[in-house]
């Protein structure tokens, strides 16, 4: 094992240690915002993944053993996976743990994954979905530091983070430091939606925080750690490594589909608003070339849109396999800066059926009860929305104590 990690901060070279989240804060902000008086100055100035901060990395995991929580968005900029790219500088990777979808993102959502062997570079490949969603200490026998690297779009609901608390957990109780290379969130201007209960806790939604929380996943990471949100109130040695030329007024285009049924950035941008509709009757366009960017079901009013969901990439049985469903075609709706709830309210007022509208995986996406009540109650967009006001305040306060862009 390597003690805990103690890195300087420099201009364009910088990384986040943070065992309470609060050491060096003013140092780091300082450090990002001469990055990005920089890049301002330069409007052509690439932003920088984590991953491609290299040199503020690799001579922490030179004659380390290394283990790697990855999947396909894991890549740099030349477009070079992080685990070939690590393999290229004779960094000594032992292991390959993925998320939900697969090392290479080829699963359906909710498919169990097998443990394995990548064909490549014959790296043993620990699935982090089902039944195994924290690594074992067997698991992690001869890692010396765990690095993270997986692709977020914002969302409580959206696995990853769930993932990265269980490996902040597993590090924390087996002494093994975390170095996560930061992304960007293509999301991150929105902060909306409920906030989750505590009774509600689950897979899709595992702490007190909106449905869109405007974090990266570095963020993101220094709030679970800072907050004392692992088992026991552990905390992990965690080392961020930022992205470069980044901050929160830029959009950011995915290069690589963060998961199967994401496919581009109009479905990244929609996606918190309609994947509360897997939690109803509705399908969200799963087996069609427009997932998360059009609803409909055979129970709502017949009109000149409709769609039937047929096998293919991503999803192998999905909803009304076969059958038509009517509904609406967002793929050409402007960018939506907030959790937009006229498409669930409308759905919900023009369903053949109310009493089969909602389903129980509703209520834990949404994270609250209140949400469903307030629907079926008629209760207006505008008082849903003031309903969410007070939680969304502390959560800001909360959440700005984690910042680094």
């Amino acid at each position: 094992m390597i003690p805990f990690l103690k890195i300087s901060f420099s201009f364009i070279f910088f990384t986040i240690i943070s065992t309470s989240c609060s050491a060096k804060k003013t140092d780091v902000r300082e450090n990002v915002k001469s990055d990005l008086e920089k890049a301002e100055d330069n409007p052509k100035t690439e932003i920088k993944t984590g991953a491609d901060n290299h040199t503020a990395y690799l001579s922490l995991l030179k004659d380390q053993k290394i283990g790697i929580v990855t999947n396909q968005t894991g890549i740099l900029s030349n477009k070079t996976h992080l685990v070939d790219f690590l393999l290229e500088k004779n960094i000594a990777v032992q292991k390959i743990f993925a998320p939900e979808h697969g090392f290479r993102g080829t699963a359906d959502a909710g498919e169990h994954v097998v443990d394995g062997k990548d064909s490549k570079t014959g790296l043993s490949i620990i699935s982090l979905y089902g039944d195994n969603k924290k690594p074992k200490p067997e698991q992690l026998a001869g890692i010396d530091i765990m690095v993270f690297d997986l692709q977020d779009v914002g969302a409580r609901f959206y696995t990853y983070i769930s993932s990265l608390h269980y490996i902040m957990e597993a590090c924390a109780e087996n002494n093994i430091p975390l170095i996560l290379l930061d992304r960007p969130n293509p999301n991150i201007n929105i902060i909306d939606g409920p906030v989750l209960e505590k009774e509600f806790t689950s897979f899709v939604g595992m702490h007190p925080i909106p449905l869109l929380h405007g974090m990266t996943i570095g963020e993101y990471a220094q709030m679970i750690n800072g907050e004392k949100w692992l088992k026991n109130k552990v905390q992990c040695k965690l080392t961020v490594i930022p992205c470069i030329n980044y901050n929160r007024k830029m959009k950011y285009s995915l290069p690589v589909k963060p998961s199967p049924n994401l496919p581009n950035d109009q479905a990244v941008n929609l996606y918190a608003s309609l994947c509360l509709f897997e939690g109803t009757n509705a399908s969200v366009g799963r087996g069609t070339e427009k997932q998360f960017q059009i609803y409909g079901s055979p129970y709502l009013p017949k009109n000149s849109f409709s769609f039937t969901p047929k096998p293919n990439f991503g999803a192998q049985n999905p909803v009304y396999n076969g059958i038509k469903c009517y509904g609406e075609d967002l793929s050409t709706q402007t960018r939506v800066n907030k959790l937009e709830l006229k498409w669930l309210l409308k759905a919900y007022q023009t369903t053949t059926d109310k009493s089969k509208f909602f389903n129980p995986f509703f209520t834990k996406l949404a994270g609250t009860k209140k949400l469903q009540q307030q629907i079926e109650a008629g209760t207006s967009e505008t008082e849903i929305r003031e309903s969410w006001k007070k939680g969304l305040i502390e959560f800001k306060q909360m959440r700005s104590k984690y910042l680094i862009y």
